[in-house]
């Protein structure tokens, strides 16, 4: 189903490279971060009736978490995710990458 939903959206699969912790730890701190600030705080708050509610409110996490609240670190250092990528692939088209 998952895959399904990438091949639609043009979205190509890809696994993290075996014996390549860095790379599983930013998944790995991204679930992290999604259990502890919405996962937690949500189903502490809310009783949900149905999945569509829970998937709805999970959806508006996600676009705040990425369109809104700006991120530290390597790639995004006070941006928001959404601009880190936009600007990655304004990069990439300037050096003809991709």
């Amino acid at each position: 189903m998952i895959i399904r939903s990438l091949a639609i959206n043009d979205i190509e699969h890809r696994k993290t490279q075996v014996r390549s912790p860095q790379t599983n730890g930013i998944c790995e701190r991204f679930h992290k971060t999604i259990l502890q600030e919405f996962y937690q705080v949500t189903l502490r708050k809310n009783l949900y009736n149905d999945l569509a509610a829970l998937q709805k409110d999970l959806d508006d996490w996600l676009d705040d978490y990425n369109n809104q609240r700006t991120h530290q670190g390597k790639m995004c250092c006070g941006r928001t995710p959404m601009a880190t990528l936009i600007a990655g692939k304004t990069v990439w088209k300037e050096k003809d990458l991709g």
